[in-house]
């Protein structure tokens, strides 16, 4: 399949390293050089934001969700903390605020401006299409981003804090299931319509680059075939993952990794690392017990083949004994103990789990101002 990239990027993974720590240089203080976050994307990264939204159907705002660590629901589609949170908490900043939580604080005057420590734009169920789940509600990513751009606009943050914040990305999960969906009539092949997912992620970087991001971490989807959600979908295999969905993740996968190779060119003072957790997932489930892992198939929290046929907390769930053994927490949706492993292989994992460089150097590095 052709995936889109920027066609003047010829670097290799070796001349790609050499090129950003060329170009940067690694901070010799103690601590991380990283004073804000700021998240873009889909439940893996919603932190609230459908809760503070009325209008929205997709949400985790109830019993069990958050029980672990949380120990209440905080709109968080796990058990815990997210992988966003995990970052924030190995750079040492405060967890991120839903965007339409500091929103309502601010509006109605119990904060007098939006946090300095970054902003949690993501919503559960969204997409880098429009289209995506909009009967549910949720918050695309394009909206997501305009309401991050009249922050900007209105002075609620400063641009000089984006540049020396790190951007989170991570959508497409909605938008590959969504095409499976059997209710919808497929308008375009899985090629062009990964190709049209990929666009839209090309003009999200755009635009952020234009707000002022200098650092861009962006994570591929995982293994979305796997998911025990799949026994939704008329004619999937329940003994294995649904081949047809993970080739388009992959073909998805390889077009965003061209996008991240093709920052330092295409945005000058602007560079970005591509997470690879959709071969890091593959790895626990390849390896279950290395990893401490009992089930790496089925939903801790659901119900019927795999957990998969109910939302966590609907009436008639089941729930298992120590989700910290389960793989997904739900019937979409990884542990946090899962989303910790994926977290720590970004941290500070090799270039097989995140490249071209990890988030911990990446947290490090200075740079000149733009």
């Amino acid at each position: 399949m052709g995936c889109l990239a920027w066609p003047e990027m010829k670097l290799g993974r070796a001349s790609l390293a050499q090129f950003y720590t060329g170009h940067l240089s690694i901070s010799a203080i103690n601590g991380y050089n990283v004073p804000a976050i700021f998240v873009f994307g889909d439940s893996i990264f919603d932190a609230g934001n459908n809760h503070y939204n009325k209008n929205c159907t997709a949400q985790a705002d109830f019993p069990p969700y958050g029980s672990t660590f949380f120990h209440h629901p905080t709109g968080r589609f796990t058990n815990g903390r997210t992988v966003a949170d995990f970052i924030c908490q190995f750079i040492g900043i405060p967890l991120q605020k839903p965007f339409l939580e500091a929103q309502l604080e601010f509006m109605n005057g119990t904060r007098k401006d939006y946090p300095s420590n970054g902003i949690n734009f993501a919503s559960a169920g969204s997409g880098v299409l429009r289209a995506t789940n909009q009967d549910s509600g949720v918050t695309s990513i394009q909206v997501q981003l305009q309401q991050f751009q009249t922050l900007v606009e209105q002075r609620h943050i400063d641009r000089k804090l984006i540049r020396q914040s790190i951007i989170l990305f991570e959508s497409g999960s909605n938008d590959i299931f969504a095409y499976f969906d059997p209710f919808g009539t497929p308008t375009l092949t899985p090629d062009a319509y990964v190709r049209s997912m990929l666009m839209e992620v090309g003009k999200f970087i755009d635009q952020i680059y234009k707000l002022g991001a200098s650092r861009i971490a962006i994570f591929s989807l995982g293994p979305v075939g796997c998911v025990p959600a799949r026994v939704l979908l008329p004619g999937t295999p329940v003994t294995k993952c649904y081949g047809k969905m993970n080739k388009m993740v992959k073909n998805y996968n390889m077009g965003l990794e061209g996008l991240v190779n093709g920052i330092p060119i295409k945005y000058p003072g602007a560079f970005g690392v591509f997470g690879e957790v959709y071969k890091t997932i593959q790895i626990f489930r390849a390896n279950p017990k290395r990893y401490g892992f009992a089930d790496v198939n089925s939903a801790c929290c659901g119900d019927g083949t795999l957990g998969g046929f109910l939302q966590c907390g609907k009436e008639g769930y089941t729930i298992c004994k120590n989700p910290n053994q389960y793989l997904f927490w739900d019937f979409f949706h990884p542990s946090e103990r899962t989303y910790k492993l994926i977290t720590k292989a970004l941290w500070a994992g090799r270039h097989t789990r995140i490249r071209p460089v990890n988030l911990k150097t990446l947290a490090n590095m200075t740079h000149p101002p733009r």
